[in-house]
């Protein structure tokens, strides 16, 4: 299975555009800040992600201003260029709302 949740905020996000086949899109890069146990050990983990949604969560996405906060779902893939992955956002809420 291929299924990422990330709780993260919006860092960065680009200007709409489309697909040639006329499906909107979004490019953001989301941040994600925790502290976890690994090992039995405290572990801060702190990480940024290139993440593009498309379609009608593009949509949704690209109405995010830049700090805003919530939970990301979607799944990974490689980067067309097959260096590095891209978190390809399906779902998303923001902290504190089921919206």
């Amino acid at each position: 299975m291929n299924r990422l949740v990330l709780q993260a905020e919006v860092v960065e996000r680009s200007a709409a555009r489309y697909t040639p086949a006329g499906l909107p899109v979004c490019e953001l890069s989301l941040r994600h800040e925790s502290q976890l146990s690994e090992a039995g050990q405290p572990r801060k983990v702190s990480m940024e992600i290139r993440s593009v949604g498309i379609g009608e969560i593009a949509s949704q996405l690209q109405r995010l201003e830049i700090g805003a906060s919530g939970q990301f779902a979607g799944f990974l893939t490689n980067q067309r260029n097959g260096r590095g992955i891209v978190f390809h956002v399906t779902e998303f809420n923001r902290s504190g709302s089921n919206s």
